[in-house]
């Protein structure tokens, strides 16, 4: 081949088709859209929306560059004023994800990640069906607090190494190995995204939900509150997973299994006794997590109501730069660790926000509210029902993160369309938007591990619905039962 056919064309064909498609929408919607219905301001908005949108999903141009065009273009028409929309940029929610993007880069760079790894499938024992659960609760532990993606890569590793220690001392063969292999390597996909689903940290849905119920509907959603919430949905998840992959779709003949399996111990070996820089960043990253967690319990209301969940996220963060570590003249993290760090997450968030605010601002979630009140024929239930298979099934195919920025803000139209709580659509949306498990490119974690080798389309599809139709269910009822008790609606 050569160096001109391997060069790869500037706009590929989906680029071209968002580049044509994306401003097509925007001159459709802004002038076919009589003024008389929708003034000038709101209709700026959701014809910048749709052209947005097209050049997330299609990646026109690189999904965080899309994400700044809100702060050029929608303050210069008038639609929102700049302080608005630049405020979007910077809220204290984009800070507490940034801060646990740090903290996470400290837990891989001094391997602390692995150590808890490795002692958690330890603990639980070395038999095939309960390496499978030790992956899932050290892969699930990790992603309560740590991105969902960087947990599948931090795993990806322990779980070949898992693999290839079975193989070679042929612990198991045949059909048993390759359920085996793939059971381990789904549990790591799995386990990583529905972890996230728990906290307000590890996923951008969840963090976004916050910001837009802070923002828009001027309530503030805890670390804790969510995760009162929400944990539940994923621990239910997380058994279901367990049982699904090792009792039923990838079941292990292990009557002959007589080998123990030392790769673990001997990892654990040599990783030797806990350094002085683990012991601290396992310290900052305890403390950050205990103050998200119980806030609320150690300080007084008035001194817990301005701790920020953000701010407690960046003090983390902060104080690893502070302590010295034991290589000569450096300390936790450097400023060079944070090259590492996924601007482009953020950016994203950012704009999604900034999307968020102009639909407030501008007047056009009242439109939206007016235009969906047909669905005030169906019940709660219902709606919530198909909010959730409606943004679970887009997700499948597109970036979860795009989802939420798009979904998020009509879920305040809607409640209000329906008359019921934006609070409980939105947090339906977000929980939908975070559950995608049937193709290698629905999440960062389910890419991960298919890039091994070792799964099939097909093996994730089928493994996948299945998770899927349980995600529906689980989340429609604990959103629709579980959620106005948490929350008090």
């Amino acid at each position: 081949m050569s160096e001109e056919q391997a060069v790869q064309p500037t706009y590929p064909r989906r680029a071209k088709i968002g580049l044509i498609l994306g401003p097509s929408l925007f001159l459709l919607a802004y002038f076919l859209i009589p003024s008389s219905q929708l003034d000038h301001a709101p209709r700026f908005v959701l014809a910048i929306t749709l052209l947005i949108a097209t050049f997330w999903v299609t990646e026109a141009i690189p999904m965080a560059v899309t994400s700044l065009i809100p702060l050029v273009v929608i303050p210069l028409v008038g639609a929102t004023d700049i302080d608005t929309i630049a405020a979007s940029y910077s809220s204290p929610t984009i800070f507490m994800y940034g801060g646990g993007f740090v903290i996470a880069i400290a837990l891989q760079k001094w391997n602390l990640h692995r150590r808890i790894a490795l002692n958690i499938i330890d603990m639980i024992g070395t038999q095939s069906q309960r390496i499978v659960l030790g992956i899932i609760i050290s892969t699930a532990f990790l992603s309560l607090f740590v991105s969902n993606a960087a947990t599948a890569l931090m795993m990806l590793p322990v779980a070949l190494a898992l693999i290839s220690e079975v193989k070679e001392k042929e612990i198991l063969t045949g059909k048993s190995l390759t359920h085996f292999s793939k059971s381990i390597l789904l549990s790591v996909a799995y386990a990583a995204t529905i972890g996230g689903l728990a906290t307000l940290v590890a996923a951008v849905p969840n963090a976004l939900f916050a910001e837009i119920a802070r923002t828009q509907l001027d309530r503030t959603v805890a670390f804790y509150e969510w995760l009162l919430f929400a944990g539940p949905v994923a621990l239910i998840m997380l058994v279901f997973l367990y049982f699904y992959l090792t009792k039923m779709k990838f079941k292990v003949d292990s009557t002959n299994q007589d080998q123990t399996i030392d790769f673990i111990k001997k990892d654990k070996k040599n990783l030797g006794k806990m350094s002085r820089d683990e012991i601290w960043v396992a310290i900052v990253f305890g403390i950050t997590v205990f103050l998200w967690v119980f806030k609320t319990l150690v300080f007084p209301d008035h001194i817990a109501d301005n701790m920020h969940d953000g701010a407690i996220s960046v003090f983390g963060a902060i104080s690893l730069f502070f302590i010295p570590s034991t290589k000569k003249g450096e300390r936790l993290l450097e400023w060079r660790d944070l090259k590492e760090l996924p601007w482009n997450v953020l950016i994203l968030f950012g704009g999604g926000l900034a999307l968020a605010s102009s639909f407030g601002a501008s007047g056009l979630n009242d439109w939206i509210g007016d235009t969906l009140q047909l669905l005030e024929a169906f019940t709660p239930f219902i709606i919530i029902l198909l909010l959730v298979v409606i943004v679970l099934s887009i997700t499948e195919i597109l970036s979860n993160t795009a989802v939420a920025n798009l979904v998020l803000p009509l879920c305040v139209g809607l409640g209000i369309a329906v008359g019921l709580d934006p609070l409980i659509l939105m947090a339906a949306a977000a929980l939908s938007a975070g559950s995608c498990y049937m193709l290698p490119v629905a999440t960062p974690p389910n890419t991960a591990v298919f890039s091994a080798g070792v799964l099939d389309v097909a093996d994730m599809a089928k493994a996948g619905v299945w998770l899927n139709i349980f995600s529906v269910i689980v989340i429609t009822l604990a959103v629709y039962f579980w959620m106005p008790i948490v929350f008090g609606l």
